[in-house]
């Protein structure tokens, strides 16, 4: 169902007048050896999500920051409410019961109190996270609830991880691309190591109610993509639906809509969207020591060949 875009714009906004107030060094708290965004969340919060219920038919869609979550999220509440058929009426109740329970648009964000506060979300409920498995409730692993897990090349991952640190005011900005591409490699940002998370979620692809989809082979045909994300969560569409869902929901029609869907963090969310951009940021050195990263991390996984590091990662 569609998100209540009034509530995501006024957690945003209201994060960005708290950072203003927050010192640098208070911008993020760890938790279990990761760093997080302190506005945005706590560890009192991370400690109640182990708790967390999920439904057999929630679903869930994860992927490290920057990887295309919110493009994929958008996807999915198309494809979901298209299949769903829901009446004008059902909408607005829905949009009503998450504005009145203030719910957040990531399962991390947000009090405590939220996870108790979604047992009365209607179903389905879409569930977006940037968690790796090890920090996600039990339940999840647990009941019957699909998981779509989004991946994307660390190269262009780390180039847009570095303009979303300098732009957005809730985490800290870096002087250059250089000092940001240690940080990258050594996991000191918010949510950790880009590689630890695709190492732990490799260990998981082989349970049949977890799908890989790739940035890349979204962008390269949405469609094909969507129907392989339809036909894991059980949707039915008609032929007809995708390129309408194609044409509302490509990344440059979202970075369109931005300022109406997500306010003055838009122009954050939304920058490029483009495959193959690291090229204008990596060093030699820098493209060789990511090469090797990854090498040692994930080669020879059936992670690695979903991702084609060689074709998008290729100098």
């Amino acid at each position: 169902m569609t998100r209540n875009r009034e509530r995501v714009i006024e957690i945003l906004e209201k994060a960005f007048l708290e950072c203003e107030k927050v010192a640098l060094e208070d911008l993020q708290f760890s938790y279990k050896g990761i760093l997080f965004p302190a506005t945005l969340s706590s560890p009192e919060t991370l400690e109640a999500l182990k708790s967390f219920e999920a439904r057999s038919d929630d679903v869930i869609l994860i992927g490290y920051p920057k990887t295309g979550t919110n493009w994929l999220d958008e996807i999915v509440r198309e494809l979901e409410s298209t299949d769903a058929k829901y009446t004008e009426e059902e909408m607005k109740e829905t949009i009503n019961v998450e504005k009145e329970l203030q719910i957040f648009p990531r399962l991390e964000f947000g009090d405590p109190g939220k996870f108790e506060r979604m047992k009365k979300l209607p179903s389905r409920r879409i569930i977006l996270t940037h968690l790796p498995p090890h920090l996600l409730p039990r339940s999840f692993f647990q009941s019957k609830a699909k998981i779509l897990l989004l991946v994307r090349n660390p190269k262009d991952t780390a180039v847009s991880y570095y303009h979303f640190n300098n732009n957005l005011p809730m985490l800290p900005s870096f002087a250059s691309w250089d000092e940001f591409f240690t940080a990258f490699m050594n996991g000191r940002l918010s949510y950790g190591s880009y590689f630890d998370h695709l190492v732990e979620w490799n260990k998981c692809i082989d349970n049949e109610r977890i799908m890989v989809i790739s940035y890349e082979e979204l962008k390269e045909n949405q469609i094909v993509g969507m129907k392989k994300i339809a036909a894991f969560f059980g949707f039915s569409l008609s032929e007809e639906d995708f390129p309408r869902i194609v044409k509302k929901t490509s990344f440059q029609a979202m970075k369109e809509k931005s300022k109406e869907t997500h306010g003055k963090f838009g122009d954050i969310l939304f920058r490029k969207g483009v495959v193959g951009s690291w090229r204008g940021y990596f060093s030699k050195a820098q493209n060789e020591e990511t090469d090797r990263k990854f090498h040692d991390c994930l080669r020879g996984t059936k992670l690695a060949a979903r991702m084609k590091y060689d074709v998008y990662c290729k100098a």
